[in-house]
């Protein structure tokens, strides 16, 4: 072999290295979605039983946001406004919609994982990360497919609402790998295992603890013989407008009630929980065991939050506390010397997401993207932020968010104002009194200036509320007729 043939060859070998570096040199992002966690959780403080220690391990090293919020109180608008980046306000999106409304936003908005895919990252998904969409090659590499096995039951175990596959709160006999949560986590320590060779978004969507309140048995048995309450004030309700009202779920309440069924619901809630963040910690677990592990970001977020008998209501879908406060901890793992976990108590909304891993990817987010970086936060938890935490649920429905306060006004002018000061709860309304004047004005300022119209193509009707609930199911009526 000649000299010169050589050296050709030790350039072109140098060049690959190079550039398998620069790949490299972009961090890897484990991005971990889990659905309908309220604040229930060792980390957050929101129940004294909570069994999360792979979560609170996270948080400790981490920057736990313990005063974070969605962008909407249920999955499909909360999902659709963190993954394509716009606020419900901005993109019509209020409501939730039939799976077939992606195609149309794909053609629109540019996702996450998309953004992210187009400049250099490998995507790999499994389990629930957007509401409906799931496989897209324009966003993922790869996604995996579940395998399904029927549920087995402890039998005379639990609490279940007449024959309801969903208003199911037992606990299963199966064996781990039988259930989803365990699918997916077990395909991002697969993920985790391989060699890359490009920088990879590893998106890890848990599903529980969604409806049907179904884990293994050994996380219900974790828990103590007396399920704790939360704080309930028997007059809550007496403050509070009509439409704000006609957003509970009184139906489940009631029959809970009148099964002596709330222990159990909360037991299976809880016991949910704690099989998420088992799930969890396998995958963080294994992150901790690969060659990735000091360059990788974690982002763990929850959807929205949830009423477990607060404000005698059950599910989301409200624009109080317990609906809008979810788990949210960003833990860069190339910080590690210097990051020993700081907690940042501002009000912050997830549509923050989006542009904090475009910037700490080094890609430029699209210039209609929503919110802001949290970049000087992950730095410096003190740092403060510009734009407000609000929080949508049909339009005309707002709520503003910040470090002490809490105001709703409805599409109908009613308001509610809540100083978390004094009132962790929301059990005393004070939009009526006077004193509180120039608050409720100071607040206002940040609802939004404009709203966009509601999108009504492939809109579910059960969820339309807000401005245009007596519109659009006059309209979804008619329709039914005419096929009729």
């Amino acid at each position: 072999m000649t000299r010169t043939r050589i050296f050709f060859l030790i350039g072109i070998l140098a060049l690959f290295q190079s550039y398998s570096v620069l790949a490299q040199e972009k961090p890897n992002i484990l991005f971990i979605a889990i659905d309908d966690m309220n604040d229930w959780t060792g980390f957050l403080g929101g129940h004294p039983q909570a069994i999360t220690p792979n979560m609170d391990k996270l948080a400790a090293k981490g920057v736990n946001f313990t005063n974070a919020h969605c962008s909407a109180p249920g999955c499909s608008p909360s999902r659709n406004a963190l993954l394509y980046g716009v606020e419900p306000f901005n993109s019509g999106l209020y409501p939730f919609y039939e799976h077939a409304i992606h195609e149309q936003l794909m053609e629109q908005y540019i996702t996450l994982p998309r953004l992210l895919k187009e400049n250099g990252y490998n995507t790999y998904g499994a389990g629930k990360v957007h509401h409906g969409l799931k496989d897209d090659p324009r966003e993922w590499t790869d996604y995996f497919e579940l395998k399904k096995s029927k549920k087995v039951f402890k039998e005379g175990a639990g609490y279940q609402v007449g024959s309801s596959k969903k208003s199911s709160f037992r606990p299963t006999v199966n064996a781990d790998e039988d259930h989803v949560d365990h699918q997916v986590a077990s395909y991002g320590i697969d993920v985790l295992k391989e060699k890359h060779d490009k920088p990879f978004f590893l998106a890890v969507g848990i599903v529980k603890p969604h409806l049907p309140f179904d884990c293994p048995e050994r996380f219900f048995n974790a828990l103590p013989d007396k399920i704790e309450a939360p704080a309930i004030l028997k007059d809550d309700l007496i403050d509070i407008p009509r439409e704000g009202n006609s957003f509970r779920r009184v139906g489940d309440d009631r029959r809970f009630k009148q099964d002596n069924a709330w222990e159990d619901v909360r037991r299976a809630y809880l016991a949910c929980i704690s099989w998420a963040d088992y799930n969890i910690g396998r995958v963080l677990d294994a992150l901790e065991a690969s060659p990735y592990t000091d360059n990788t970001i974690v982002v763990l977020w929850s959807d929205h939050g949830f009423h477990l008998g607060e404000k005698m209501s059950f599910r989301k879908f409200t624009l109080w506390e317990e609906a809008t406060r979810v788990p949210f901890i960003i833990y860069d793992g190339r910080g590690k010397s210097n990051q020993k976990g700081q907690t940042c108590t501002q009000a912050v909304s997830l549509i923050n997401i989006y542009r904090t891993l475009a910037e700490m990817s080094g890609i430029e987010a699209p210039a209609y993207v929503d919110g802001e970086s949290l970049v000087a936060v992950l730095k410096d938890a003190d740092a403060q932020l510009n734009k407000p935490t609000v929080i949508s649920w049909g339009r005309g429905n707002y709520a503003v968010r910040t470090k002490n306060w809490r105001y709703i006004r409805y599409f109908d002018g009613t308001e509610e104002l809540y100083n978390h000061q004094s009132d962790t709860n929301e059990w005393h309304n004070l939009a009526n009194d006077i004193k509180y004047k120039d608050k409720k004005e100071t607040l206002a300022a940040d609802l939004p200036k404009q709203e966009a119209a509601t999108i009504e193509e492939y809109i579910s009707p059960w969820s339309i509320v807000g401005a245009d609930k007596a519109r659009l199911k006059q309209a979804e009526a008619k329709k039914k007729n005419k096929k009729h």
